[in-house]
């Protein structure tokens, strides 16, 4: 077994995780886990699955003929590390500042000769007799009035305010790997009575579970108390029956049953969960437990021993409906 990170990027998010989902299954791939992001090239895929190494081509195949997909990636889960989105936008340097645009001086404004006209040269008057021994006189000189300076203009410098640097996107934080641990056996086994004491209104139980228990726990404990109650059920209501089909196990056990919990359809080998109580918080999915439930109340009367069930999109992943998968 492998597991492989489906990295694609696509126009639209509606249904995108059933699609991918869908080929994913076709081709023996079990989902672990998947999450959608919105960026400026488009929506964000990524999605980790588990199933054949052979099988990887098939996989590459099928989503090679989706035309929903402008482009995609696969490359092994290498646990501990966390790969970034192929297609996710690059930020800008957040330390990068642009220059600043040259300051705008005004021009000084050129001096205009003056227009005035010289003041007028007094007349002489010419020696009288008296004078006749001072008949030369010395010329003086010719007084003209200096034209008027005019003022000096005042400049003015307008300093062009810097604009503000630039802000970048702060990073995606990147995908941290949960370990998974096995289901807390105490915690279920101190909740179920009261859940099948209050049986079918389950789901407030069911929240105390998942806060109960520590968060690697969760989805196993749930899956664990799906299962007690899927098999308390069928002891209940359908020990004596026969083994028979699954489709027909689906239809005659699991449907009714279901439908006492939440508003579901089943065709073609999946299950449609509208609206589902529990996976109501982003990245948290809670199908396990539905996966468990069915798995405790219709594995017995399945006359095939491969039942398998798991899921294709879920709720909180940013689908518009939880999709489980169920084979034999």
């Amino acid at each position: 077994m492998i597991e492989l990170e489906i990295q694609a990027l696509a126009l639209a998010r509606e249904g995108l995780l059933i699609d991918v989902g869908r080929c994913a299954a076709a081709c023996g791939f079990a989902l672990v886990r998947q999450r959608l992001a919105d960026d400026r090239n488009g929506v964000l895929l990524t999605m980790v699955v588990r199933g054949l190494a052979r099988k990887q081509r098939a996989l590459e195949a099928a989503l090679d003929k989706l035309e929903r997909i402008i482009s995609f990636e696969i490359s092994p889960v290498l646990e501990g590390h966390s790969k970034p989105h192929f297609a996710a936008s690059r930020s800008v340097a957040a330390n990068y500042v642009p220059p600043p645009p040259p300051a705008e001086t005004s021009k000084p404004a050129e001096a205009k000769p003056s227009t005035k006209a010289p003041d007028a040269v007094p007349p002489v008057s010419p020696p009288s007799a008296v004078d006749a021994s001072q008949a030369f006189v010395k010329p003086q000189p010719l007084l003209l009035s200096e034209p008027a300076l005019e003022a000096e203009p005042e400049f003015v410098f307008m300093r062009t305010p810097a604009p503000a640097p630039a802000v970048a996107a702060p990073p995606a934080e990147p995908f941290k790997e949960l370990v998974q641990l096995d289901a807390d056996q105490a915690a279920v086994e101190k909740l179920l009575p009261k859940m099948i004491g209050d049986y079918p209104q389950v789901f407030p139980w069911l929240k105390k579970l998942e806060q109960a228990v520590e968060e690697g726990a969760r989805e196993s404990s749930l899956a664990l108390a799906g299962q007690r109650i899927g098999a308390w059920l069928f002891e209940r209501n359908h020990a004596t029956s026969s083994k028979i089909a699954l489709d027909e196990a689906m239809g005659r056990i699991g449907i009714p049953a279901l439908r006492t919990l939440a508003e579901v359809d089943y065709s073609g080998n999946q299950l449609h969960i509208r609206n589902s109580p529990l996976c109501t918080e982003e990245g948290r999915s809670s199908c396990k437990f539905f996966s468990g439930y069915l798995e405790g109340l219709i594995g017995p009367a399945v006359a095939s021993q491969g039942l398998s069930i798991f899921a294709v999109c879920c709720r909180s992943c940013g689908a518009d409906e939880c999709v489980l998968a169920v084979m034999d």
